[in-house]
């Protein structure tokens, strides 16, 4: 290089001399479970979080069913004293006998984790979150309104219960963490975030429904992001858990990959032995076809999804139904106004009497086929996951080494322009000291060209697919990291 020298060329080191050409150990990734879902102190082998479906679909027999597998079984608070014969006697008293009735039922099928769905629009809501704090529930899963105003937080902490609100959008979430600062300097531990195509009464405006700006992958990332300053401030794990519309392993997947940390699937477990709607209601999952699956106009006045049946088709031209209220168990429905009892019609449904009464359900109800075990469901669940999640590894880890064989060709075909460029220098320094000046600003042109640009694209990409694999080891607890090596 001396003749460079002479001729008063400096070569650009970063270009020749000091270039790091990237070379990454990529070790083989595998999995054999899915990740853990950890809410506080309360840890799920697995991040699936059984629905609260009521009336009377999920109580003990399928919440212990899920808890038993790793999960999170959750019974449903909402009207569950229509169980007792005598409800109409015992009235809003019921519910808080039933419920505690059915959460011990449930520990003694099970020591796994468990949780209480109340709806907060209920009447009766603070005495059945009394009865989830005296009888000590793993979580609380409060929906159906913000749980803002006269939230026992001491009481829930003092019993270890984990409180978790259901919202449908980043402004619901934040609202009710705001409050939370504010009223009882404290926050709740994690957070449901329900899309519109759930089953049941939907916090969408029926216009919303359908409208991609308000589908769960577009909402989630919005909580998450809302979610992710409370965590930075309070310095806590606060997971995002989705919900609506998720129906395969896969689905599961891809809503991870947008931030959330668990799921919550009603329909899917709709379909299993344990669960504790009787059978009838089951097989209106298996026997409806996708177009079965219609948006009403609840009693309370929201839209909800149900499967199409003989007794919505009578309130829908106006023919009267049967009522019996005696107690306004809701705040927002007017006995008086309303078509129904919605209450009665939902107990009506999962007792199997659905001339009486209809079955919610969630968009992909008709995709239902046959009833299985809580035990096969979550086997297929977890197979479909990780086999989802190996192709997208292996996906990345190609994209990954075809780019670095660019690198390899872009070094090759640099190093080949660069000693052409050098020899053909070396030529003309010897033919003369005069053309120096020439020759020096051919080379610099030659280095400065679209391959050199190329060859940083190539290279930052490959930098950006060896962050994301080492994101997604790190995400994932693997013992082995992605080091660089040497060049």
């Amino acid at each position: 290089m001396d003749f460079v020298k002479n001729a008063g060329v400096k070569l650009p080191t970063t270009l020749f001399n000091n270039i790091e050409w990237p070379k990454f150990r990529i070790p083989k990734i595998g999995w054999s479970t899915m990740p853990k879902l950890r809410i506080g102190d309360v840890v799920s082998k697995l991040p699936v979080i059984q629905g609260g479906m009521g009336v009377g679909i999920s109580l003990s027999g399928l919440a212990s069913a899920v808890a038993d597998e790793g999960g999170i079984g959750v019974i449903a608070a909402n009207s569950i004293g229509m169980l007792d014969p005598d409800y109409y006697a015992k009235n809003r008293d019921a519910n808080a006998i039933a419920l505690r009735r059915e959460i011990r039922k449930t520990r003694e099928k099970t020591s796994g984790i468990i949780g209480v769905n109340i709806m907060v629009a209920v009447n009766d809501f603070q005495s059945l979150l009394r009865v989830a704090i005296e009888e000590k529930v793993d979580l609380v899963f409060l929906g159906a309104g913000l749980p803002i105003k006269g939230i026992p937080v001491e009481d829930l902490r003092s019993a270890g219960v984990k409180v978790v609100p259901i919202v449908s959008s980043a402004r619901a979430a934040g609202l009710i963490f705001r409050s939370w600062v504010k009223r009882y300097a404290d926050i709740p531990d994690a957070v449901v975030v329900e899309g519109p195509m759930a089953g049941g009464h939907l916090g969408f405006k029926e216009d919303q429904i359908n409208d991609p700006d308000f589908a769960l992958e577009n909402i989630l990332p919005e909580t998450v992001a809302e979610i992710k300053k409370y965590e930075d401030e309070w310095r806590r794990t606060i997971p995002v858990i989705a919900a609506g519309g998720i129906y395969t392993g896969a689905d599961i997947y891809n809503i991870f990959k947008l931030g959330a940390r668990a799921v919550q699937l009603g329909t899917r477990f709709v379909a299993t032995h344990e669960c504790d709607a009787d059978i009838r209601f089951k097989e209106s999952y298996i026997s409806c076809r996708k177009d079965d699956i219609e948006i009403i106009k609840s009693p309370v006045g929201m839209p909800g999804r149900a499967i199409k049946n003989t007794f919505l088709k009578d309130v829908a031209s106006g023919k009267k139904q049967s009522r019996k209220c005696v107690w306004q168990c809701l705040k927002s429905c007017d006995i008086k106004t309303a078509p129904y009892c919605l209450t009665l019609a939902l107990d009506n449904a999962g007792k199997g009497i659905l001339d009486k009464g209809f079955a919610f359900c969630g968009s992909n109800a008709y995709r239902v086929d046959k009833i299985i075990s809580v035990r096969e469901l979550l086997k297929e669940l977890k197979e479909q996951y990780l086999c989802t999640r190996e192709k997208s590894i292996c996906s990345l880890r190609g994209e990954y080494e075809r780019a670095i064989e660019r690198l390899v060709a872009f070094k090759e075909e640099y190093l080949t322009g660069l000693k052409e460029g050098l020899n053909s220098l070396r030529d003309g320094y010897e033919r003369g000291m005069e053309k120096r000046g020439m020759f020096r600003e051919e080379l610099l042109k030659n280095m400065d060209t679209s391959l050199r640009d190329e060859y940083r694209n190539a290279f930052e990409k490959a930098n950006l697919l060896k962050q994301e694999l080492i994101e997604f080891s790190q995400r994932y607890s693997l013992q082995n990291r992605l080091e660089p090596e040497s060049a």
